[in-house]
Formats: C-alpha cells, structure tokens, sequence
C-alpha cells in the first residue's frame, strides 16, 4: 500500500513538473505583453513638474536674522510635505531673491520651486496674490495633489507676513524716535 502511495506522489510530482514546463513552453512562444499592462496603472506626473522636481530652482536659504528677509515655514500633517520658503525684499519693497527647501513628494518639491520663481521681480504686494489655484494650474496638478499648491501659497504668505513683521519697528526703538 505504501509503494502505491509512493509511486502515486512520483507521479504526481511528474505530472506537475511536466504542466510547469508546457506552461512555460507556452508562455514563451505567445506574445509577450509589454510591462506596463502586466502592472497596476501607473500615475504619471506631468512634464512641467518632472522638470522643476528634476532641476528645481532656488533651492537653498537667506539668512533669516536678516531684516530684509522673510521666512515662511508650513507643512501639511496629512502627508507629511513640509517646506520652507525664504524672501528678500529690496529698499523698494520689490522682492529681488527667492530661495525653498521642501522635504515631500514631487508636487510638492515642484510648487516650491514655482513659486520662488513667480515671487522673484514683484512688489510684496504682488506677491500677495499669488494663488494656489494658478500654480496647481501651471503645474497641471492633479486634485489628490493640490495640497502641494496650496503649501506653496501658504509658504509665500508666511514669508511676507515675517517680512512684514521684521519691518514694524521694536517698542524700544519706537520710543527711542
């Protein structure tokens, strides 16, 4: 009874071997499908934000004791993005320097990169009315990424708001006049 079990399983195990191999033999004579249809759809990043993720611009700081420098830092808790974005204004009130550093996806890392760029050239008053809506429109955004754009709005309105407060004089020097 034993021996009959035994050769039963040989068999099997054969029989299997065999199945695995014309499978195989199968596969490798039938077209083969590219890779991409074999996985799981893949979400593609538009080329305007593989291009500022890739070579992002004014990635750096300022010296943030200084007067004429603003510093916004924001993040999102949802996601994890964080970024900090930094402004120089000139005697004129025209921001001539722009600088980011972002730690977070590719969205995130390229609404940044944008907005430095947007910001530099205009008064803080211009800068005020960037939106979050023209960059994720600039980018072609996707909506589970807006998020990104609206960091970067909220970054260039920290920025200003620290500038401005670095210009308000001290309550000691107010008096001191």
């Amino acid at each position: 009874m034993k021996f009959r079990q035994a050769q039963a399983g040989k068999m099997a195990a054969a029989g299997a071997g065999r199945l695995r191999r014309a499978a195989s033999a199968l596969l490798l004579r039938s077209p083969r499908l590219p890779a991409r249809e074999l996985s799981a759809p893949a979400r593609l990043y538009h080329k305007k934000v593989v291009d500022h993720y890739e070579n992002p611009r004014n990635v750096g700081s300022l010296d943030k004791t200084s007067k004429n420098v603003g510093t916004g830092l924001v993040g999102a808790p949802a996601c994890g993005d964080v970024m900090k974005l930094q402004i120089q204004v000139d005697e004129k009130g025209k921001i001539v320097d722009a600088r980011f550093k972002t730690f977070g996806c590719g969205s995130a890392i390229a609404s940044s990169s944008l907005a430095t760029e947007w910001v530099k050239g205009k008064t803080v008053e211009e800068a005020l009315t960037i939106k979050n809506t023209d960059i994720a429109k600039e980018l072609c955004l996707p909506p589970v990424k807006l998020h990104c754009s609206m960091l970067a709005e909220d970054a260039i309105k920290a920025a200003l708001a620290d500038y401005k407060l670095k210009q308000e004089p001290k309550k000691g020097e107010a008096e001191k006049k």
